[in-house]
């Protein structure tokens, strides 16, 4: 079932990253409104590599996310080494690698928890470990490992570019037939 899970989502990830959000969220694999919208804004920035360095303001309108809301988050990710920017007349933001060498795992670290095992027990356990485990810890623990493994597996670049070519080579083939 999660292999499906994970089939599923890479191929309607790039229809939109909020029906990502979305289906990961259904499932329990809760990513945050702040995570959305670092992930909208890096996938902005991968396909506007050309229009570089990009005004925050112009990020926020263009991938639909609230400003000053937004304006915290790059700056996060420009305190994490992952954004680069530019004050002033003419500045803006960029990637500080290419979109290919920026996993999805390093973009949400700093807003995720789970991703760097700062998240308490799902379950209210105070001690929760593999010493120590509440009674959902395996089935938890292998579904984090799946969903970090999938995180640190694909890119920016997979979310922005790949995984749309795929799914237009898709279509390309099925109305062929």
């Amino acid at each position: 079932m999660i292999a499906i899970f994970f089939i599923f989502v890479v191929d309607n990830m790039t229809r939109s990253l909020y029906r990502y959000s979305y289906i990961v969220k259904l499932l329990g694999l809760m990513i945050s409104r702040t995570s959305e919208y670092a992930l909208q804004a890096m996938v902005y920035l991968a396909r506007h590599v050309d229009d570089w360095p990009i005004p925050s303001r112009v990020i926020a309108r263009e991938a639909n996310v609230p400003g000053k809301y937004l304006s915290s988050i790059l700056s996060e990710l420009v305190r994490v080494g992952v954004l680069e920017s530019s004050p002033g007349l003419g500045g803006g933001f960029r990637m500080a690698r290419s979109a290919k060498k920026i996993s999805l795992s390093e973009v949400l670290a700093s807003f995720e928890p789970a991703l760097t095992n700062r998240r308490p027990c799902p379950f209210g356990m105070e001690i929760c470990s593999d010493d120590d485990p509440c009674a959902g810890h395996e089935q938890w623990k292998h579904l984090r490992e799946t969903y970090q493994r999938f995180l640190e597996k694909n890119s920016i670049y997979d979310v922005a570019f790949t995984l749309t070519k795929r799914r237009t080579t898709t279509s390309q083939r099925r109305t062929k037939r």
